[in-house]
């Protein structure tokens, strides 16, 4: 399984974007997905997560209210619907999957994507 992550772009403060993250191979049983992400000169950061059927989803603090994660086993993506960006949203956008749910920390993610930017602009 390999995962693709792209939707990135340049945005104003204020707008929306969406994520995509897709997988070949087939995501539908098997993997758990969480975005990270990360600004220059800063850890990579765990954004939110989904379990592998939906039921679980899980916000991280600084995007609570402003990010929706979804999945689409069916399509082998996973998306995070973004709105209300603020300019400390500008990081690159990495999605990751573990037969784990949960863990919520780089370490606990064997398989990651190539990420995507994502510019907010003041």
């Amino acid at each position: 399984v390999q995962l693709q992550a792209f939707g990135g772009g340049l945005v104003q403060t204020g707008g929306s974007l969406k994520l995509s993250c897709a997988a070949s191979g087939g995501i539908s049983s098997s993997y758990n997905i969480a975005w990270f992400r990360q600004a220059p000169g800063k850890e990579r950061e765990f954004v939110a997560d989904i379990s592998w059927n939906g039921y679980m989803r899980y916000y991280g603090d600084s995007v609570k209210g402003r990010f929706t994660i979804s999945r689409d086993n069916a399509k082998n993506t996973v998306y995070l619907q973004m709105t209300n960006l603020k300019p400390e949203d500008t990081a690159t956008y990495y999605c990751a999957g573990s037969s784990v749910y949960g863990a919520r920390i780089p370490q606990g993610y064997g398989l990651w994507g190539q990420g995507t930017q994502v510019t907010v602009s003041s």
